[in-house]
């Protein structure tokens, strides 16, 4: 599933509502440049109820599992999977790998934009 069909479905469940915005999680390993899908977003959404549509883009730094230190760690580096504190190697990934489509912003006027809260894992995903 794109991005734009999953945000255009949830508007059309919501009766054709214009959508303001999207947000999204993007893992620092999710192997999406998010500046090549701030750039292509416009373009994706055009012609859909998405166009003029922002792009919020939450960044979601790599955190791992430390055994040694028995605790969740972020990393300094995608470089090195190693705990910050101890240098232990690891490769007990907790996050960092993600692209969610996290919330709409939907509605037909400035006064009635309604937020709707729903993750969505986008695997293979494109605009």
């Amino acid at each position: 599933m794109s991005i734009v069909d999953g945000a255009s479905q949830e508007a059309l469940n919501r009766g054709g509502a214009q959508v303001h915005a999207v947000h999204l999680k993007l893992g620092a390993l999710s192997g999406v440049m998010k500046d090549a899908l701030l750039f292509s977003y416009g373009l994706a959404c055009e012609g859909t109820l998405l166009e003029g549509s922002e792009l919020v883009i939450e960044d979601v730094p790599v955190v791992v599992y430390c055994n040694t230190c028995e605790a969740e760690k972020t990393l300094d580096s995608i470089q090195r999977f190693c705990c910050p504190t101890c240098g232990t190697l690891t490769a007990d990934l907790v996050s960092g790998k993600q692209l969610e489509l996290v919330a709409i912003e939907i509605g037909d006027g400035p006064d009635d934009i309604e937020t709707r809260m729903e993750t969505s894992q986008l695997e293979g995903v494109s605009l």
